[in-house]
């Protein structure tokens, strides 16, 4: 589980570019220098409470490494930040969410999860996009990086073709993100109206 929050914060999920690298820096040092209290707080308001509170908590230590600052007891762990930027996105998910993420930044062909995963992402994320498509690299050449509101996840394989989803972010709130990859999942808007 080390491995998959250091690997998620070195790479950002996928690395940031251009002026948000700029805002990511400040983020940065003010997310790493804080003391463990403060980033515990950010890390527990990626999910509600009745989630948060029994989760396993990483924050970044003074080698600027994600630690255990607490045990968890309801197989969720939450994070004060995955994306880099200059706001930072705390992230909640259980083992196979967990599971699904590492993979992905092992980089491997497909997830290994054998059942869907869960996570939450309460104070919103990022994702980029390019030619009306979202896109799994942020460093392809005129991607766009867009804000996501509060939303949560479900880490399984779908297929707007087989469910009738959209895959792109709307008014209906939910929709598949990186369709047609083996990394597709469900994102769920927690207010769809929160779309900029």
């Amino acid at each position: 589980m080390k491995r998959l929050f250091t690997a998620v914060l070195v790479t950002g999920l996928l690395a940031a570019t251009g002026t948000a690298a700029v805002g990511a820096e400040r983020m940065k040092k003010s997310v790493k220098t804080m003391p463990a209290e403060a980033q515990i707080k950010i890390a527990r308001s990626a999910a509600p409470p009745s989630v948060s509170n029994e989760a396993t908590v990483m924050v970044f230590g003074p080698d600027g490494k994600l630690t255990e600052a607490v045990a968890g007891t309801n197989g969720f762990t939450c994070m004060p930040d995955i994306d880099d930027q200059e706001i930072p996105d705390p992230f909640c998910g259980d083992a196979e969410a967990i599971r699904w993420a590492d993979d992905l930044v092992a980089g491997k062909r497909s997830p290994t999860n054998d059942k869907p995963g869960v996570a939450y992402m309460m104070q919103g994320g990022w994702h980029w996009e390019k030619d009306g498509k979202i896109v799994m690299n942020n460093n392809e050449p005129g991607a766009k990086r867009v804000k996501e509101p509060p939303h949560w996840m479900i880490f399984w394989p779908f297929k707007a073709s087989e469910t009738g989803l959209p895959t792109m972010p709307g008014k209906f709130g939910t929709y598949i993100m990186w369709e047609s990859t083996p990394y597709a999942h469900l994102m769920i808007y927690q207010d769809p109206k929160g779309l900029k």
